[in-house]
């Protein structure tokens, strides 16, 4: 049985195809010319001409900020700022007009963008710079650009269909300042809240982070037009679950594991068609990821059949040599990372001339450039670099932060965030006269998130702009409890006694991702922690102003899973908005108000403390067959969950086909009501579970999901179908079978065993 088939069934057939035969067909023959293309420029290369495309750099005005502020600081222990000592701004300009460069990244603007195109332009064979940019959630590394919620924010979506067009809308931003790539989507599987780039993610479940993936890489990509750019599947493989918690650190899984949980979503990719892959920071069972060719090239090419190329992250061919020690030198790693099937290396000198001398002394292969360089200027031609390298600097204006894009991240905002407890209705807050809003993350752009650099105040709405405008006839004040989180200033006695005075107050806590504030920065991309638990004064302000105002809301902006008991249990209403962008101050503000009803899950597990971490809900029988002795074992809000403003009540599960054969596919139907007195939308989730099996299986697993809107009264029946292979795994040979015997399908709102609905259905051979 073909694994491939097992995600791909599923992932790709949510509406976003469009390849119909005579759009294949088309795909096709531009797919002949493009080939026939590359190999006619490429019989005109030299070999530097060729290892050339596969050298990045960092450009100019990025190189000129980092000199600004780097104090001689060991560039090898930094992923942000680049420099090369030694290496005057003549020379890097003179190498880019010699062919010597074949890609950029960390462009400032379209200006930057079209000076460096027109350098290579100057070059013998006149090949186009691939300029590529982190455009995470939004084009949001450029100035006024829109920024969307971070991942872990749109994953809680649901929403398929939003993805893609978050993803389709950035594309766009992207493309009209010069730029034709992102390092997105980031597929890892988050399963450990310590680690910081938790929220870079879409949460801890291989299918929802396999769909989201690929909504990600349609909307990127599409047909390769004016407007689409590369998507980049990262970080290659297993860095989501470090030994420790930090970035990069090593990590030692079995294959089994990688074949269930971390892979799919590569996968998934490579059957979407994403172009470019980046490998990861850490090692795998010994192995560095930067020089593995069993992921590089036996599963990526060989099994899987990839066509793109491979780039390697931050500095990391270097680190095989300087920090992981499995290369002597530098030539040494290069030769290691190459030949495992590395393609373009980022960023830098120190690698062309090197990597020329091992091809002369035919340690590595001629063979291996040119599949790098091919890939790499098929590219190129793809998204029409050689046609338009210049961008429209004029057009850029008019698309960045458009109406469009705007109400896009508003609707994704008010989608995103998540009623944990609303302990008697004490949400929406309905005839109150005056708000208090306090908190160190109310009132800046931290709701922003990772990967952004500062943005026009005008196209921020913070959480106390958006309370203030949407509610226009209630009294509302800030009161400045202090920002810091690492060096707070204590103000809870003061906000508690200024907290007297309203009908309700808004607590805005969290962490801080903003990585233009690094000193003060809490979480995301190597900034990682011991525990989880809300940093500074934060805990002492949510209960001295509780005890003052029992009408309290506490409101988390958060990259991470953050956990404190004491809010859960004593707090009557608390939200988590995640990082929800440059306009999630107003749709905060609208489901406080009760304009917008909450429809936001959770897909990651918020653990009651750190020691529960691992704590995912897909996991296996034993996990926990011994309870703790000192606290809960359950977490405190479970994978899936979520409350809204009216009821939703399921019905009449009903298994078409209980008994079913080989490759015959599972038919179920649900009726789901909302009986509460507002419209709302509520995510139908779909679990399986293998009752028996020759390996050990998770309790459940997540198969599908549906986001379905109902108005008062409404009754809908959700129907689902689960393809056979999907009942299947790995079993004691590595090999993907469906076993014959008993399942379970159990269908609810959250993966809590509680509110869930089942049946059982048997598979015969």
């Amino acid at each position: 049985m073909n694994k491939n088939i097992v995600w791909g069934i599923s992932l790709i057939v949510f509406l976003f195809s469009c390849n119909t035969k005579e759009e294949s067909g088309n795909n096709s023959l531009r797919e002949q010319e493009i080939t026939h293309k590359v190999d006619e420029l490429m019989s005109q290369m030299t070999l530097e001409e060729k290892i050339g495309q596969m050298c990045q750099y960092v450009a100019i005005e990025h190189i000129r900020e980092t000199k600004k502020r780097m104090n001689g600081k060991n560039l090898i222990e930094d992923d942000q700022a680049g420099m090369y000592p030694g290496l005057s701004t003549d020379e890097l300009k003179q190498l880019i007009r010699d062919g010597k460069i074949g890609s950029f990244l960390h462009v400032k603007d379209a200006k930057e963008a079209n000076e460096l195109q027109k350098l290579a332009l100057q070059s013998r064979l006149k090949i186009p710079l691939l300029i590529g940019i982190d455009a995470i959630h939004g084009h949001a590394l450029i100035k006024g650009s829109t920024v969307y919620p971070t991942q872990l924010g749109l994953s809680a979506t649901w929403d398929d269909d939003l993805v893609y067009r978050v993803a389709k809308a950035t594309a766009k931003e992207v493309r009209s300042t010069g730029m034709h790539w992102t390092f997105s989507p980031n597929v890892d599987v988050a399963r450990d809240a310590r680690w910081g780039r938790s929220g870079e993610t879409f949460g801890e479940d291989p299918q929802m982070v396999s769909r989201m993936g690929v909504a990600f890489t349609k909307g990127y990509q599409g047909d390769f037009g004016k407007d689409n750019i590369l998507a980049c599947a990262k970080h290659f493989i297993a860095g989501s679950e470090p030994v420790n918690g930090t970035n990069a650190a090593p990590m030692d899984v079995s294959e089994h594991q990688l074949r269930e949980i971390w892979l799919p979503p590569y996968e998934a990719q490579v059957e979407a068609g994403v172009y470019t892959f980046m490998a990861a920071h850490n090692e795998l069972n010994g192995v560095p990821c930067h020089g593995n060719e069993w992921l590089l090239t036996d599963v990526l090419r060989n099994e899987w059949g990839f066509k793109g190329f491979v780039v390697s992250d931050w500095m990391d061919i270097e680190r095989l040599y300087q920090t992981q020690k499995v290369a002597a030198s530098q030539e040494e790693a290069i030769k290691m990372s190459v030949n495992a099937g590395m393609d373009m290396h980022m960023h830098g000198p120190d690698f062309l001339v090197p990597l020329a001398e091992l091809v002369r002394k035919k340690e590595v292969p001629e063979a291996r450039i040119n599949e790098a360089c091919h890939a790499i200027l098929k590219a190129k031609f793809m998204v029409g670099l050689f046609d338009e390298p210049l961008a429209d600097i004029e057009r850029s204006k008019a698309i960045l932060f458009n109406d469009e894009h705007r109400h896009l991240a508003l609707e994704a905002a008010r989608k995103s965030i998540i009623l944990l407890e609303n302990k008697n209705n004490l949400l929406p807050l309905k005839g109150v006269k005056s708000i208090l809003v306090t908190g160190p993350n109310a009132a800046n752009h931290r709701l922003l998130g990772d990967w952004t650099l500062p943005q026009p105040e005008e196209n921020v709405v913070t959480p106390y702009e958006g309370i203030n405008e949407v509610f226009n006839n209630a009294k509302v004040d800030y009161f400045d409890s202090g920002e810091s989180l690492l060096n707070p200033v204590d103000r809870t006695a003061e906000a508690a006694q200024k907290a007297k005075a309203y009908d309700a107050v808004v607590i805005v806590v969290g962490s801080n991702s903003l990585r233009y504030e690094n000193s003060e920065k809490t979480c995301g991309e190597n900034i990682d922690r011991a525990n989880i638990n809300l940093l500074g004064t934060q805990l002492k302000l949510v209960q001295k102003v509780y005890q003052a105002n029992p009408n309290t809301v506490v409101v988390l902006v958060n990259g991470r899973p953050l956990s404190e008991p004491w809010i859960k249990e004593n707090i009557p209403a608390v939200l988590e908005a995640w990082e929800p962008g440059a306009m999630g101050g107003i749709a905060l503000a609208e489901i406080l108000a009760g304009k917008v009803n909450p429809s936001g899950k959770l897909t990651m597990t918020i653990p009651y403390s750190v020691g529960q971490i691992t704590q995912a809900y897909n996991y296996k029988p034993m996990h926990f067959f011994h309870k703790y002795r000192d606290e809960p074992w359950q977490p405190l809000w479970e994978f899936g969950y979520g409350l809204s403003y009216t009821t939703f009540d399921y019905s009449n599960l009903l298994v078409t086909n209980k008994v079913i054969s080989i490759n015959e596919a599972v038919k179920l139907s649900i009726d789901v009501e909302n009986r509460g007195n507002m419209d709302g939308d509520e995510i139908v989730q779909l679990y399986i579970r293998d009752n028996y099996s020759s390996v050990t299986r998770p309790v459940k697993e997540l198969t599908d999901y549906k986001r379905i809107s109902l108005k008062t009264g409404e009754k809908r029946t959700v129907e689902f179908e689960i393809p056979f292979n999907k009942l299947g795994f790995y079993n004691r040979n590595m090999k993907y079978v469906v076993e014959p015997g008993e399942f379970t399908l159990m269908v609810g709102g959250s993966s809590n065993d509680k509110g869930l609905l089942r049946e059982t259905i048997n598979v015969q051979n």
